[in-house]
């Protein structure tokens, strides 16, 4: 009996999950000594001798306190921990609960701006290891009202932007797609890029970004500016000078030299004046990051590379980003159709978190340059100030003010605008 009050003692510790220790007293059998004394047995029918039925008693009261014995011991007491694998206690009702202990909860990751809209964001993902297999949807929209003085201050309410698409990422192969309902040009970017295991090769192929202008590069997202500014709108909208085209690009990346980083490629050309078609552009940009807050590069774009560049620009770019203010100057000059030009863009803001929901706010000012000179002689000129409330890198509400000497302009003018923004990830 003895032997079968201590299995059952381990038994209940095994189930337990935790060390029994076999501390369980042995229960001395309070038979009498007599190795000659017979065994009596109990009858079924409950008529036997008396002694025999108080051996049977103690026999179970010894397997009982062998049981209670094991699971004393087995449970913890006041002075251990909690049982291994179990939730953590909470004490006071009103104390957060962990995240063991609150099933579906979990962090949540920034995510980067997309390949396509932010070039430089691949480096970031990149730099954080191997890229999982994932398939992407993304979008975004920008609803604006402006009202301007060239227009009487008439107010105009449309949808700036109402970007969709897909990207897709393997270990060595990205692929996107995106298209803006709101746009002239409704198809965005469309392009796969190859890379080796290191990242630092990669060969980009389709419709994406050219290489000129970092102001360009940046994500209209992440710019605390409505839309790029004068001298973007003048160099890419009406020059073509960059933007997003048809080419082939590729790109190396040394991460341990300063973050080194050197993209060219051949793009489609431009429309001659009859709307045939030229031949194809150039476009190089090497930057380097020395700081961590710092980054400085330099860009060109050279048009009909093949057949004898006739226009072309150069760029000189800087960015300074320390606490949360950022700060950003580009200068450029080349060759137009009018002629020689030069230009300067300078633009400041500083984010400043407001409370522990995502909120923050964003005041913001800018001055932009640009003069031709040659045959035509002319000067544009704007300076821009504003302030932008964001939520959590999904929502941004937008209030600017521009005075603006802009080409076609007989003196500067207000411009005043809201925008609201959302997007998803």
């Amino acid at each position: 009996m003895e032997e079968k009050g201590w299995r059952r003692g381990w038994l209940v510790a095994v189930l337990l999950g935790l060390p029994a220790v076999a501390g369980a007293e042995p229960v001395e059998d309070p038979a009498p000594e007599d190795a000659d004394q017979p065994l009596h047995v109990a009858r079924e029918d409950g008529d036997g001798d008396g002694d025999g039925g108080d051996g049977e008693d103690a026999s179970k009261a010894a397997s009982g306190d062998a049981l209670d014995g094991a699971v004393a011991q087995a449970m913890p007491g006041p002075a251990q921990g909690p049982v291994r694998g179990a939730p953590e206690q909470v004490d006071a009702p009103s104390a957060p609960v962990p995240d063991a202990a609150a099933p579906g909860a979990k962090k949540k990751n920034k995510g980067a701006d997309t390949l396509g809209e932010a070039p430089d964001e691949a480096d970031k993902a990149d730099d954080k290891g191997k890229t999982q297999q994932r398939i992407r949807v993304f979008g975004r929209v920008f609803a604006q009202g402006t009202a301007d003085e060239r227009q009487k201050y008439q107010r105009d309410l449309g949808i700036e932007s109402a970007r969709v698409g897909v990207a897709a990422s393997l270990s060595n192969l990205e692929a996107e797609v995106s298209a803006d309902l709101a746009s002239k040009t409704i198809l965005k970017d469309a392009f796969v890029r190859l890379a080796d295991d290191s990242k630092r090769l990669r060969l980009y192929a389709g419709r994406f970004k050219s290489p000129f202008l970092q102001r360009s590069l940046e994500s209209a997202w992440s710019l605390p500016l409505q839309g790029r500014g004068l001298v973007e709108d003048y160099l890419t909208d009406t020059n073509g000078l960059g933007g997003r085209r048809l080419g082939l690009m590729g790109e190396v990346r040394l991460k341990e030299a300063w973050g080194l980083k050197l993209s060219a490629g051949l793009f489609e050309g431009g429309e001659g004046p009859g709307g045939e078609r030229l031949s194809e552009d150039g476009a190089a940009r090497l930057s380097v990051r020395p700081f961590k807050f710092l980054t400085v590069g330099a860009s060109t774009y050279l048009t009909q590379v093949i057949d004898g560049t006739q226009r072309y620009a150069t760029a000189a770019d800087a960015e300074v980003t320390l606490w949360g203010l950022s700060l950003t100057g580009e200068v450029a000059r080349g060759q137009l159709a009018l002629g020689p030009f030069m230009s300067q863009s300078v633009l400041a803001y500083w984010t400043v978190p407001v409370g522990r929901e995502g909120w923050a706010v964003q005041p913001m000012v800018g001055a932009e340059a640009l003069q031709l000179q040659g045959g035509i002689q002319a000067q544009g000129h704007a300076l821009t100030g504003g302030f932008n409330v964001l939520l959590a890198d999904s929502f941004k509400a937008q209030v600017q003010a521009e005075r603006a000497l802009r080409p076609g302009d007989l003196e500067p003018a207000l411009e005043l605008s809201l925008q609201l923004a959302t997007r998803f990830r």
